[in-house]
């Protein structure tokens, strides 16, 4: 078995520094919409982290990628803009992403959902688009039943964590299902009568 490489100090600044990596990630490509004009909404981990660090900052989990909704035809200005900011842009496996650097992993991305389209061909719906917003002090996101849609729209492992979190602080509940068609209604019921599946 082998033992940790960095100890103390020099592996502390590590972790700290992947945290601060995704922050200005996520500051640089939401200044670069905002100064070109473009509608966006912060989604996925990120904005499921404003929304949880409302309630309990405790509770707030890690993320690993920056995911923005903007709509399709804003496209090519979202290219400009992000070219502009440094980024490089990519499309791997029908996803539109951009990279700081040319060996930057797709796990170190800032990816691309377009707004009114299909994820995957499987999904129950196709994504929101990026009005109505909420707007934070840093950015623009998604009205939370409208975030909780996607969630439940995408319902891979790491959807049905962020939605674990948000009912763990109480954001969403019992009385939720209601919202929703039978489809994602029962995806979210299923997590509210089973939280440790």
């Amino acid at each position: 078995m082998t033992g940790l490489n960095l100890v103390g100090d020099a592996l502390w600044r590590r972790i700290e520094r992947s945290v601060e990596k995704i922050e200005e990630r996520l500051r640089r490509t939401v200044t670069a919409l905002e100064q070109a004009g473009v509608p966006y909404a912060v989604v996925g981990g990120n904005a499921v982290r404003i929304w949880v660090a409302q309630v309990d900052e405790t509770a707030v989990r890690a993320t690993r990628d920056v995911d923005i909704l903007i709509r399709p035809d804003d496209l090519a200005k979202v290219k400009s803009a992000m070219q502009a900011a440094g980024f490089s842009h990519r499309q791997t496996a029908g996803v539109d992403m951009f990279v700081e650097t040319v060996d930057d992993s797709a796990k170190n991305a800032v990816h691309v959902v377009l707004g009114g389209q299909m994820v995957r061909p499987d999904d129950y719906e196709p994504n929101p688009d990026v009005e109505p917003f909420e707007q934070t002090d840093q950015f623009r996101t998604l009205p939370l039943e409208a975030l909780v849609r996607m969630k439940l729209n995408s319902f891979r492992l790491k959807d049905k964590v962020h939605l674990l979190d948000m009912l763990g602080v109480g954001l969403i509940d019992d009385t939720w299902p209601a919202r929703f068609p039978n489809v994602l209604a029962e995806r979210l019921q299923g997590l509210i009568d089973n939280p440790d599946q």
